[in-house]
């Protein structure tokens, strides 16, 4: 196993655990995501058509391109973290993830917008997600949850923000200078907290996981599964198949959101006001699950966030203006990220660090490459039918198959208490 050198440039140790500061970094870079992610590109769409004479059509074809293409690069770059550390990946990350957003600014055709997608989703969305969270796991295990779920969270509220405040950028200055703000507020951002704040492991700056003391004895040790190790076991597919479920269903709502809550009978201003409680649901039920997931089963977190996923897209069919609206809004927002957070803390709990970047890397393939699908199924959908109704219908009989798969699966704990062989015994 190749793991990750030490920083040179290492601070000297002190007695403030530095994982306290790593979960403030890595929260800010989940945050600095947004660019990538789906709801900050779609402020570009209509004013791309506008200029550019391009189809909605084939905007959306370019992007499912870009998406696939980003994600099926993310394995690959999870086993460079795993090489090279991601203080070093997130340098990178940081600045092409720049220089890709500011040559979007100068895009005048559908070639040159495919590859810009192809970087957005790929640095953006794909890797610099999994370099933030990946360094996190790395700092923490009793309160492993607990810490990716405040990451999550805040990460998620700047997400959040970001298509508000770019819808005024673009209106008063346009998308080209929005574009070049978003690169280059990327690179003075993600550059220096790789540079200034991240540090691959405690052992780089003379420290111990948890901000436990210098000798300390661990009470476990650890068996690291390897990619292939882990791509053997069941319940790596039963978390690959979780966040692809939930990236499906999810974004393909997320993007037919106006059209699907107006044919409900609201207004597009109140469908388009529905992101802010799925957002507020979505960080109260990242933290809740932050909270709990280092003491609670696999068995009982994947399938309830699956069932609630289920339940939220039933309550779609019969949402109505008001509170129904508000409700339905609340149960996608939750589930959604529950199941994210959820993936976060499980994967290292049951496949261990050592290989962490490759494993999460394909996971966060998986997950990235399922919500280019979405969008296009429900439009094909509701082009048959007339409707979403049944397409909900259908996504929700998804969940509950991978609920009741991680019901039957035999999850595994790559920690087993000293003095005793490692096996893959399952966790209760």
């Amino acid at each position: 196993m190749t793991t990750a050198l030490p920083s040179t440039a290492a601070p000297t140790p002190t007695g403030d655990f530095h994982g306290r500061r790593i979960v403030g970094y890595a929260a800010v870079a989940l945050a600095m995501t947004a660019p990538g992610q789906t709801l900050a590109v779609s402020a570009f769409v209509d004013p791309l058509i506008a200029d550019l004479g391009i189809s909605r059509s084939a905007i959306s074809t370019a992007y499912l391109i870009g998406t696939l293409t980003g994600a099926a690069a993310l394995p690959a770059i999870g086993r460079l973290i795993d090489r090279h550390g991601v203080r070093r990946c997130m340098l990178v990350i940081g600045a092409v993830f720049g220089a890709v957003l500011v040559a979007l600014a100068t895009v005048s055709e559908i070639v040159g917008l495919t590859a810009g997608f192809v970087g957005i989703r790929m640095a953006g969305q794909g890797a610099l997600s999994l370099a933030a969270t990946t360094v996190t796991a790395h700092w923490f295990r009793r309160r492993r949850g607990f810490a990716l779920g405040i990451v999550s969270a805040v990460g998620a509220a700047g997400i959040s923000l970001a298509p508000l405040l770019l819808e005024r950028l673009i209106a008063h200055h346009g998308w080209r200078t929005a574009w070049l703000v978003e690169g280059l507020l990327v690179w003075a951002v993600v550059i220096p907290i790789a540079l200034f704040g991240i540090r691959n492991r405690p052992a780089d700056v003379g420290q111990q996981v948890d901000g436990g003391s210098q000798g300390r004895s661990d009470s476990y040790v650890r068996a690291d599964l390897s990619h292939r190790q882990a791509l053997r076991t069941p319940y790596f597919w039963v978390l690959a198949g979780s966040v692809a479920t939930s990236g499906l269903l999810t974004t393909a709502v997320a993007f037919h959101q106006i059209s699907l809550l107006t044919e409900r009978g609201l207004s597009a201003a109140a469908a388009a006001a529905n992101f802010l409680p799925q957002t507020v649901a979505g960080i109260a039920a990242t933290l809740l699950i932050g909270a709990v997931i280092d003491r609670a089963s696999p068995r009982v977190v994947l399938p309830a966030a699956m069932a609630g996923l289920a339940v939220a897209l039933v309550w779609a069919t019969q949402a109505r203006p008001g509170w129904s609206a508000l409700g339905f809004g609340a149960a996608i927002g939750a589930a959604s990220s529950a199941i994210r957070t959820a993936e976060s803390a499980l994967t290292p709990r049951l496949f261990g660090l050592g290989h962490l970047g490759a494993i999460r890397g394909t996971i966060t393939a998986v997950n990235v490459g399922s919500t280019a699908f979405g969008p296009v199924l429900f439009a094909v959908g509701h082009d048959i039918t007339g409707t979403y109704t049944q397409a909900l219908l259908v996504g929700a009989a998804l969940p509950l198959a991978v609920g009741v798969t991680a019901l039957l699966a035999p999850p595994q704990s790559s920690e087993r208490r000293s003095g005793r062989r490692w096996s893959p015994d399952p966790i209760p």
